[in-house]
């Protein structure tokens, strides 16, 4: 199990940038919370297999069709201490 922090900029707020992660998180079967930042970013933790954790990273590059992703770093992180992915802030 791994875990990662995530940071994308762009378009991506008021494009369902959220809740579509959320739902790649879901299909993918990880872990972790996504949430929007007062600078217009979005920044998520993502956590459980190597191989899930990357393929949503992967997707994140994109995002969902509103949206317009500039760059996305990503960091190592702490395991969540939940299970099942949320959407905060």
């Amino acid at each position: 199990m791994i875990a990662r922090h995530v940071h994308v900029t762009g378009r991506v707020q008021g494009v369902w940038f959220r809740a579509w992660t959320r739902e790649q998180a879901l299909v993918h079967g990880v872990s972790g919370w996504v949430r929007n930042l007062s600078d217009g970013s979005v920044e998520a933790v993502v956590a459980g297999s190597e191989e899930a954790v990357e393929a949503v990273i992967a997707v994140l590059h994109d995002g969902p069709p509103a949206a317009k992703v500039e760059d996305v770093r990503v960091t190592e992180a702490s395991l969540p201490d939940e299970t099942g992915f949320r959407i905060t802030g």
